[in-house]
């Protein structure tokens, strides 16, 4: 297990009684720039070089997008919920652990490195690269801070999604 998951805290019973919410709050707040970095490496130069963009998924997903878009020289493409931008977008339905959402983004073009803060169930993952890909880019390569490890042999978009810290193997 990565160093970094000693900072994710296990929060029993929430949002709902028996759910174990890992909380990277404390991570972010601590070692933010350490996670920024172990993102980072989650691929090579040369991968990094042929993107053009990082999008984040709402809202973790943008503060640590955002961090690699700057770090790497790269250009930040948010994917928000439901009317948080302005029109045109492009918007997917996805299911999320405790119901239903919409995604919206707008268009664009280019490849894209899509991250986002904890893979659960992988919905919010899958939706945001099938929106992605409905808006004009294509995603080249998708990751994530924590994988909770809930969906065994998770594949977005035909790969499995890279992640710092993994749980459940």
């Amino acid at each position: 297990m990565h160093p970094l998951a000693r900072l994710v805290v296990d929060v029993p019973d929430f949002p709902q009684p028996g759910i174990l919410f890992r909380d990277i709050t404390p991570l972010l707040r601590s070692h933010f720039t350490e996670a920024v970095a172990a993102l980072d490496a989650l691929w090579t130069d040369r991968e990094w070089a042929e993107a053009d963009a990082v999008a984040g998924v709402e809202s973790r997903g943008f503060i640590l997008a955002a961090a690699l878009a700057e770090k790497r020289g790269k250009g930040f493409v948010p994917v928000r919920k439901k009317g948080k931008l302005p029109p045109p977008v492009v918007e997917r339905h996805y299911a999320l652990e405790y119901g239903t959402g919409i995604l919206e983004m707008q268009r664009g073009s280019g490849r894209l490195v899509l991250v986002d803060d904890v893979l659960a169930t992988g919905g919010t993952l899958a939706a945001s690269a099938e929106l992605a890909t409905d808006a004009g880019f294509r995603v080249a390569h998708a990751g994530v801070l924590i994988d909770l490890g809930i969906v065994k042999d998770f594949r977005c978009l035909g790969a499995s999604p890279r992640a710092v810290i993994r749980y459940g193997g």
